[in-house]
């Protein structure tokens, strides 16, 4: 299973072999949308593993994603492997506050305005990449000084 919870709407995949069988999306918070999508899939799939995408996005979508996969993870003793949210927009700036986005550059992730560059929506890949994640999984926060 796969989740992106970095803004609206909410995506979980189904992936069977790595190929993706199911998607599920929602524009509800996702504090309401996680639990309602997970209660449907555990009563049609077994999942094995959980991925998803750690940031940047969205603090509280980050934050309470997390927290939810991270207590799913426990309770049912499933690994939770975590990949940046650029691999699900082709590199696209991601919305961070106000007019500022964040970017993936050669040294990192960085918050600036966007000067032009097309922004392109969070999708699904139709072959999970396992390669592409890491067992290291905490959120990516990466906000503003305030």
């Amino acid at each position: 299973m796969l989740v992106v919870a970095l803004s609206s709407p909410l995506l979980v995949g189904i992936y069977k072999d790595d190929k993706l069988i199911k998607t599920y999306e929602s524009s509800q918070n996702v504090s309401d949308a996680l639990p309602k999508i997970f209660k449907e899939i555990l009563q049609e799939f077994e999942c094995e593993e959980f991925f998803y995408a750690n940031g940047p996005g969205s603090f509280m979508a980050i934050k309470v994603g997390f927290v939810y996969l991270r207590s799913m993870q426990i309770a049912l003793n499933i690994p939770l492997y975590a990949c940046d949210g650029f691999e699900f927009n082709q590199n696209s700036p991601i919305k961070a506050l106000g007019n500022q986005w964040f970017f993936k550059e050669k040294e990192g992730i960085v918050l600036k305005q966007n000067s032009g560059e097309p922004i392109k929506p969070f999708t699904l890949p139709e072959v999970l990449e396992r390669s592409r994640f890491g067992k290291s999984n905490t959120p990516l926060y990466i906000l503003p000084a305030v």
